[in-house]
Formats: structure tokens, sequence, C-alpha cells
């Protein structure tokens, strides 16, 4: 008994240890409770109610899987009350939105905000958050604008409406349209996508032809006028952005008037396409088949499965009277942003959940002024921006208050849902499936599974109208009264019709033909009533840009000033501004003709190369040549004669020093250049035709009269280059051109004409051969056809026009209008000068003047080293200067038979230069003149020649005692003098004589 007692006290004392503990572990582990306002539509929205229920699951989860955290989130709901629309009511929404805010942050002091719903809700409260320090987090927030406010303590917990444009884009560039027009609704979060999305477009080479805005309280009959204007308008490419309950009048008024048809062409951007596929309704989704859409990628996983079960039971439970709900990316981004809020909560501590007040006086004080501070902002702030974590959608991390853009999924509305037709990525662009690649950016179709399109077919539509018969398009052209093989407009009155045939109309009929879809248009002359040209082509352009003409087709030439407010194919012909001028031949009667090959210039520069090297040969020559020999007046006739005959390799003289045979060889080569020069310019000038006009500075100096064809653009260019108006005449055919021509410049006409390459090719044969183009710098686009700016055909004709250029149909066309046009005018037909200057010739005088000149101071160096050293010597002061150098001349007039050079006379007779045994036996100089003296000279090339030969005895030629003797300074030059007459007197002198027979 005893002992069950004692057992009976221990366990009561177990007992009460074990709910001592249990006391003691609860007080430890006490959660602190920490206030998080939620504003969301809840009355009006399902999307509101889908995402609160995942907020509360969100921190079900998170709580039960992290019961340690100390730190447990409160949520005060709020209302936004979505309803409250028109632009009366906006003072009325600022104050509903404030004041629910100004309620969270005031009166409860919650730590952050989750929501609101829209990005017009968001901007009221997002500058609240930013002065109480309250984090803002808006999972549905979408518009760009918000990014502008640059509030610290805002965090988009969604995507920004930008980053689904280059998706959009890529899909556009793929199918190839040009154009597309965004129906956006007008308010703050339609707005804010349309200036990146009109920069996408404008990446891929396609632009926004019109914006579409309708209004948020819109009605019925507003929205069906807007869809038949829409319908007026060629471009068939709509990008869809607004609410969902707006788009589902919108696409049910488009399906009623036969919008939804086949040619047109659907895309919803990321909110409609949660907003309507979310949720399917037959009802719904019956109005929209073949509409395509982006929305972000969120991967199928089994965390997303198992969440959805468990999620569509409590929704149930807690929603009785709503059926059929799904869950949506809404509820998934709220799922993921509580659960962020509650990590981020917990890392910034449990200190310092109150708020800052403001002193202000009670009498001034408004809701504003009198708003507090919390304390714990700055560290929540920073605990949120290190955040991150693997969600629902993937993985979650703040970047700059922003989410990172996942890949995006493209759905196409097909049945009662949407079928994924494949995904877009910013690295790797349109995949079929998110698998590694070589990271290229794919922009093909080969990258996206086939699209069924509104009218049940998966043939991509165009992206624009193709015209009815009953709405042809209007197609100008120009009325020309000359060179009508271009365009040739012709009126039956009888019948009253009109023909218009030409080289123009054939290649656009023909371009038009190989389109895939062929659209009905016609001609439509630009003229006045009585058939005259209503205009320049610069009118005729410009009508297209009054939308009096659906475009333009003829010689039209593509320039950069029309381009400014048109828009052109690619060229089907060359162009480019020519200058054409008269040709004609020589005149030969000229008696100065002969002078025309070579410049004054290189006459001048000739004559004295070749005075002045007779003049060196004969420097070189003169001491040791007979031929170079004798009065002054036959030296200087020796120097002309030498020198000019050299020409035709006619010279007769013989050069026997080395120096001067490297000069004459020289010499000859140079002449022998200038004369075949001569010789070739020459023919040429009697063979080629020539220029009146070479230049086209020429024209503007001497101020000439020009022309151009009447109507053209060329008169700007005339202009341009410094013509003055008064010269400048027009044409209307080639033959008026001709006539201009013929009365030349200041008599009525024209020195030179100003044309385009294919006009000049039309000349008539008989005025081919009169005429020649001098100037081809002018160049210019070629021929197009003119459309709007922006114009969808014109892609489809610019490749249509290559694929003729290329083949074999456009020459069967020009063979068809022009015919042979082998022998048109060209630059080439004539040679603009054949005049030969100075300047072609420079280096060749150049090395010739360097070789004569070094010879020649070769020469003076030797002389004056051998002769000049007593003569100029110092051994005779009171002899001058002058009369030592007019002695060393005298010295070099002489014959010098020291030379080892022989001498043969003209008949061959051989006489030794230097000292040789006579057959007398004395030493004996042969001073061999080039002629014989004057007296009995006959230069008869008949006559014979005998030759007297004196020898006069040395001995008697050698007395000493004849020399005076001399005194003073003057005895060294007189001793010398001496020297040299004893040395002369000790040969025999042989006097050559020519004697005529």
């Amino acid at each position: 008994m005893k002992k069950k007692h004692s057992k009976a006290v221990l366990s009561f004392f177990f007992f009460c240890v074990k709910i001592l503990f249990t006391e003691l572990g609860m007080a430890e582990n006490t959660s602190i409770p920490v206030n998080v306002g939620v504003v969301l539509d809840l009355d009006s929205d399902l999307d509101g109610k889908i995402a609160l229920s995942c907020i509360e699951m969100a921190l079900s989860d998170f709580y039960a899987t992290h019961g340690d955290y100390r730190t447990r989130l409160v949520l005060n709901t709020r209302d936004s009350m979505k309803d409250v629309v028109g632009a009366a009511a906006a003072d009325y929404i600022a104050c509903s939105y404030q004041n629910t805010a100004l309620d969270l942050i005031k009166n409860v002091e919650v730590q952050a905000i989750l929501g609101p719903t829209t990005s017009m809700q968001a901007n009221f409260v997002i500058d609240l958050g930013e002065k109480a320090q309250v984090p803002i987090m808006s999972f549905s927030a979408t518009s760009p604008f918000l990014t502008s406010i640059k509030s610290t303590y805002f965090f988009r917990a969604t995507l920004n409406d930008s980053t689904q444009v280059n998706a959009i884009s890529a899909l556009v560039q793929a199918f190839r349209w040009r154009e597309a027009v965004p129906i956006y609704i007008d308010n703050e979060y339609g707005e804010g996508i349309i200036p990146y999305l009109t920069d996408a477009l404008r990446a891929v080479n396609a632009r926004v032809s019109y914006r579409s805005v309708i209004s948020p309280s819109a009605t019925d009959e507003q929205i069906v006028e807007e869809l038949y204007k829409l319908m007026g308008m060629q471009t068939r490419v709509f990008i869809v952005h607004m609410y969902g309950s707006l788009g589902t009048r919108l696409f049910s008024k488009a399906k009623e008037i036969g919008m939804m048809s086949e040619g047109c062409v659907w895309i919803m951007t990321d909110g409609l396409t949660a907003d309507l596929l979310s949720s399917p309704n037959p009802s719904v989704t019956g109005t929209m088949q073949g509409v395509l859409g982006v929305k972000p990628y969120v991967p199928s996983t089994k965390e997303i499965q198992d969440f959805r079960v468990r999620w569509k039971r409590k929704f149930q439970q807690d929603n009785p009277y709503i059926i059929d709900a799904e869950l949506n990316i809404y509820g998934l981004r709220g799922y993921d942003v509580a659960t962020a809020l509650a990590l981020a909560v917990e890392k910034a501590g449990t200190k310092n959940f109150g708020f800052r007040k403001e002193n202000v006086s009670s009498s001034s004080s408004t809701d504003l002024a009198t708003l507090g501070v919390s304390l714990n902002g700055p560290n929540l702030l920073q605990a949120l921006s290190n955040t991150s974590f693997k969600g629902l959608t993937g993985d979650y991390h703040f970047a700059d208050g922003q989410l990172r853009p996942p890949a995006f999924q493209i759905v196409n509305v097909n049945g009662n849902g949407g079928r994924e037709i494949g995904l877009w990525t910013p690295t790797k662009g349109l995949v079929k499936q998110l698998v590694p690649n070589n990271g290229t950016n794919s922009t093909s179709l080969s990258g996206i599974s086939t699209v069924i399109f509104p009218g049940d077919t998966t043939v991509a539509p165009k992206g624009f109208r193709i015209p009815a018969k009953e709405n042809k398009l209007r197609i100008g052209v120009p009325v020309k009264s000359s060179f009508r093989q271009f365009v040739d407009v012709r009126k039956y009155p009888g019948s009253n019709t009109t023909e218009i045939t030409g080289f123009c109309i054939d290649v656009f009929d023909t371009v038009v033909k190989t389109l895939p879809n062929d659209f009905s248009y016609e001609y439509v002359p630009f003229a006045n009533p009585d058939g005259e040209p209503a205009g320049t082509y610069n009118d005729l352009v410009y009508q297209v840009y009054l939308k009096n003409f659906d475009a333009v087709v003829g010689d039209i030439t593509i320039v950069y000033s029309r381009s400014l407010y048109v828009e052109y194919t690619l060229p089907f012909i060359e162009s480019g501004v020519s200058v054409f001028v008269p040709i004609e031949g020589h005149t030969t009667e000229n008696a100065w003709f002969f002078l025309k090959p070579l410049t004054w210039d290189l006459w001048v520069s000739s004559l004295l190369f070749f005075v002045f090297f007779g003049f060196v040969v004969w420097v070189l020559e003169h001491r040791i040549n007979g031929d170079f020999r004798g009065p002054a007046s036959h030296q200087a006739g020796t120097i002309f004669w030498f020198s000019f005959s050299t020409m035709v390799f006619a010279q007769r003289e013989r050069v026997v020093s080395n120096l001067s045979r490297v000069v004459v060889i020289i010499w000859c080569f140079v002449v022998l250049i200038l004369t075949q020069s001569y010789t070739a310019s020459l023919s040429s000038l009697l063979t080629v035709q020539r220029l009146k006009v070479t230049d086209v500075n020429e024209l503007v100096n001497k101020g000439e009269y020009v022309g151009y064809q009447k109507g053209s653009f060329v008169l700007g260019i005339l202009l341009g280059l410094g013509f003055d108006k008064s010269k400048i005449l027009a044409y209307n055919s080639p033959e008026e051109c001709h006539e201009l021509f013929s009365k030349g410049s200041g008599n009525g006409g024209i020195a030179a004409a100003f044309d385009e390459i294919p006009y000049i090719r039309l000349l008539v044969p008989e005025y081919r051969s009169k005429y020649t183009v001098i100037d081809l710098s002018f160049k210019m686009g070629g021929f197009g056809f003119v459309f709007p700016k922006g114009s969808p055909l014109v892609p489809d004709i610019s490749r249509a026009i290559l694929n003729m250029v290329e083949g074999d149909k456009m020459k069967g066309i020009q063979d068809k209008w022009f015919g042979d046009q082998t022998s048109y005018p060209d630059s080439g037909t004539s040679v603009p000068s054949n005049t030969l200057s100075i300047k072609t010739f420079w280096g060749l005088f150049f090395i010739a003047g360097i070789a004569a000149l070094a010879a020649l101071m070769i020469f003076i160096v030797m002389f004056v080293h051998q002769e000049g050293r007593v003569v100029l010597g110092p051994s005779d002061s009171t002899t001058s200067i002058w009369s030592k150098i007019r002695h060393l001349f005298s010295i070099f007039n002489q014959r010098d038979f020291t030379s080892h050079i022989e001498v043969n006379d003209r008949n061959g007779i051989h006489f030794p230069s230097v000292g040789m045994a006579s057959p007398s036996g004395f030493s004996a100089h042969t001073e061999f003149h080039g002629y014989p003296s004057s007296a009995g000279r006959d230069s008869s090339p008949n006559s014979q020649a005998s030759h007297e030969v004196v020898i006069i005895s040395a001995d008697k030629l050698s007395n000493p005692n004849q020399e005076r003797p001399v005194k003073g300074n003057q005895k060294s030059n007189v001793n010398h003098q001496t020297r040299t007459r004893t040395d002369q007197r000790s040969y025999a002198i042989i006097h050559q004589r020519s004697k005529s027979y």
C-alpha cells in the first residue's frame, strides 16, 4: 500500500515537471504577429478571389514547413472596388485608393501591402508606400509607366508589359507581316505598352499604321464603329491589349461583322491571354478561334499539379457558389509573393515593427501630414531585395524591384482553349521547346508548330487587305509627249477609251502576276481634262502622299527628296544623270594643225632641251673631234644640226668621247619617246572625233546654255551645280534637243544636255553618232514604283522585281520596247583630249637633264684639272682672274693633240692624232678641220677631194731666238706660251684642202 502511494507521488511529480517544461517551451515559441495589407478586387473580379485564396494557402504552407519562425503574417484584406469607372469618378477613385492605403498604414500599421490589382490603382498608393517606407508589392500591375515613378519601396511581383513586346515582334517577323494596328484600352494600363511595342515592331521592319483606342466604358455601338474603321484599312494584323471584360466584347463584335474570317490576324498580349484562357468559356473562345496569344511560360511541375488539386478543393469550400473556377497565373503569383514576403519579414528581424509619428500641430494636420514612418521599412526593403527561392512560377528574385523576365509561351486558340505552338526566349528566339541549342536566335517559322488562323486555315495571311473588284487600287501614270517607250497614254475620242502601254506598264503587270495573291487595280493618267500633263513628276509622286493615288507606275526615278514622303520598290532599271554633248571631227585644213598633238609648254621645253643637248655634246667633242670645230658660225650650225637631226636619227657627225656617247644614247631614247608619242597623238587627232565640251565645270565657268528634259528633277541638279536659271532650257523630245544643239549656245540653243541614261539610250539612230557622254558622276537610284509609306505591297513587289531582273523576263520586255541598244552614246565612244603636255614627260626630261649636266660637270672638272693648274695658279699675281679665265677658254678652243682618240676623215683616210713616225723620219700631228677653208671649198656631194700635205721642218719652226725674253711675274706665263708654241712647231701641220672638179 505504501509502495503504491509512493508510485503515485512519483507519477504526479513527473506530470508536474512535464507541464512546467511545456509551458516554458510555449512561452519561448510564442509567435510575433506582423500586419500585412492585402488590396484586391474581391466583389466583382474572380481573379481577386483566386489570388486571395492562394495567398492564404501560401502562408499556411509556409508556416507549416517553417514552424521555428517567430514571425507570423496577419492579412488585413481590403476591397479596391474595381467597378468604379469613368472620368468623372477619377477623383473619387484616387481618394478611395488613398484612403484604403492610409487606413492600412496609419491605423493598422501594416509592414507591407500586397496589391493593388491594376496599374492605375497602384499609381495612387506607390507614393504613400515611399513616404511611409512600407513596401508595395503588386503581382498584377504590369504597366511600364509604374517603373518611371522610381520608388525604391515598389516591388513588381509580376512581369513588366514591356518584356513581352519582343515575343510579339518575333511572331510578326516570322510571318513577314509589315504592318500592325494595336487595339488598346484608353487608360494607363493600355498606353504603357504602346511605345515599347512600336519600337519592337520597327526593329523588325514593321510599322504601326494606326492606333485604335477604346474607352473602358465604350458601348457595343462604339466598339462596332471602331471595328468598321479598321475594316476600311489595308492592315489586317491586330494586336489587342486590354482587360478581359472589354476584350470579350471586342472579339464578339469582331466575329459579328466578319473580322474573324480568313485573312485577319489577331494577337493578344499577356494580360488578355491570361484573363480569357485561364478559365476558358466556350461562349468566349468560340468568338476568337485562330487568335494568337502570348503569356509567361510556367512549366507544368508536380508541385503545381499537387497545389492545383488542393487549391481547387479549398476554393470550392470557401466559394461554393462559384463553379468551374480554374487556377490562373494571378493565383500562382499571389502564392509566390506571399512566400517571398514571409521569408523577408523573418530575415528583417523581430524588432521595430512600430511607426514613428511626425510631430505636427493638430490644427493644421492632414492625413498625409500625420502619416507615420515604418521603423522596420529599411530592413524589410533590404531583406526583400536579397530574397530568392524556387517558387511555383520558377526562380523568384527581385532585381531593382523587378522580376527577371522568363520565356513566353505562344498559344493558338482552337476549340475551347489555347494550344501551345511554341516558346520565345530572349536568347533563343522562337523555339518549340526549351532544349539546349547552338545559342542562335531563331526568327523563322521552323521554331513553332502549325498555326490555325481565323477562317480555319493554316495558310498564313498576308497581313493586308487585297482590294476587291469593286475596290481597285488607283495607280497613277505620267502622261508623256516623248520617250513613249516607257509609258504611252493614248486616248481614242471616238470610243472614249484610253490605252496605256509601255515598258514600265509591262514590268508592273508581270510583277503583279507573280505575286501569291493577285489584286485588282486600274491605271489613271495624271492629266488635265484636255489631255495635257497635270504637273511634273514631283507633283505626280506627291499625289500618293495625298492619297489621291494608291501607287504610281512609270519612269519614276528614285531620289532622296521624294523618299521622305513615299516609299519606293527596288529599281527595275538602272539610272543616272549624264551629260551628253555634240562631237565633231578635227578641221585638218588649219595651217597650224600639226602643233595640236603637243601643248605649248611641251613644245618650248622640247626646243630648249634640243639646244641644251646639242650644246653639251659640242662642249664634250670640241677639243678632240674635228666635226665640231671650225668657224663660229659653222660650230653654231653644228650644234643645232646635230641636236635636231637626232629626231630622225640622221646625224652624220661622229661622237668620240665616252661622255658624249652616254649623253647621246640617253637623248636618243628621249627623242624616240617624243617622236613616237607625237605620231600617235597626231594619228589620234586625225582619226578620232573630238568634243566641243569636255567638262561640266567648263560649262559653268563659260556661262554656256544647257538643256534638260521638261518636268524632270534634273533642273534641281543643274541649279545645284551653279548654272544660272536663265541659261537652262527645257526640251520635250529628242528632235527638239537636236534642234537646240544645232542652234548653238548663245543663239537660242545649248552647248550640252543633262538627262538620264535610259533616255539617252533612246536617241534615234540618226542622232547617236552626233553626241557622246562626257560625265557619269551623277548616280541615281534607278526607276522604281511608288507606294505610300509602309505599304505592305512593297516587300513582295521588290522581291518579284529581283526575280525578274535575275531571269530572262526583263530582257524580253526590254527587247520588245527598246530593241538593240548596243550603239547608244557612251563615255567610251570618244577621247576627250589627245593633246600631250609636259606633265606626261617630265620624268624623261628630268633623267636626261641630270645625265647631261653630270657629263658636263665631269668634263669641266677634268679640263680644269689638266689645263688650269698653271693658268689659274698663283704664279703671276699681276694677271687678273678674268684674263686667266679668257686664257683658259682660249686653251679650250684649241685642238687637243695629246688625245689618244684617232680621227678619220669622211673619205676614210686615216690620220693619227698622236705623235707617230712619218716616212720622213719625224713626228707629225694631224689637224683635221671638218670642212676645208672657205676659199676653194666645194660642198657638193659629187665632188672629189684631193689632199695637199705640206710638211714643214720642225727645225725651222723651233728657233729659240725668235722668243723675246720677259721679266718679272710674266716669266712663268711666257715660258708656258713659249713651250706651247715650241711644241706645236715640233710637229708637222697637215692641212686638208678640198678641190672640186
